[in-house]
């Protein structure tokens, strides 16, 4: 099962970047029904999380979920990694056979209506428990600018992630290394 969490704030690049992630779960879903894999995607922004397409096999419910991803805002980092923990939870709980597989898109800042050095801590202790159970994940730095700092990266090491910058990839490339990981 592959779970796609996407920083879906106001940040530079967003339109880009979401027509990436639809492109490679679209492109997932295409091999899932030969691999029995499951496709999922869940958005934080704005002071919320929400879980815009329960993993599923289905091109046609993904096409449908997705055509309108909502974006803007601010960034509720903690929230979005406590849903995606939470959702893999239920999954495992329901089905144990499925092996999860997070991937995390985001430039790694914390600035929600919570004070931001509350949410990098809190966003820290999820990482770690996410870790610790053993959940494989892959991290894809959306920063970008003259002036960057590395938060993204840093998630990627409390997780036990890969890591790789979203400059440098397309969905094929999204697709290649999750599907060898």
């Amino acid at each position: 099962m592959i779970l796609f969490l996407v920083d879906a704030s106001g940040s530079m690049g967003v339109k880009k970047r979401m027509s990436i992630v639809k492109s490679a779960i679209l492109s997932l879903l295409q091999e899932a029904y030969q691999k029995r894999d499951k496709v999922g995607l869940i958005t934080f922004s704005n002071d919320e999380s929400k879980v815009l397409l329960e993993p599923t096999r289905s091109i046609e419910l993904a096409n449908k979920e997705l055509a309108e991803i909502p974006t803007g805002g601010n960034t509720p980092l903690a929230l979005g990694l406590e849903t995606a923990l939470n959702k893999i939870r239920l999954i495992n709980y329901k089905d144990p056979d499925y092996a999860p597989f997070l991937v995390l898109i985001t430039d790694g800042r914390a600035n929600s209506m919570k004070s931001a050095e509350n949410q990098w801590k809190a966003a820290i202790t999820i990482c770690d428990e996410i870790q610790s159970q053993k959940i494989k994940s892959m991290v894809i730095d959306t920063e970008t600018g003259f002036i960057q700092l590395g938060l993204a990266k840093e998630l990627a090491k409390e997780l036990g992630a890969s890591y790789c910058k979203m400059e440098d990839i397309c969905s094929d490339s999204i697709v290649k290394a999750i599907t060898s990981s």
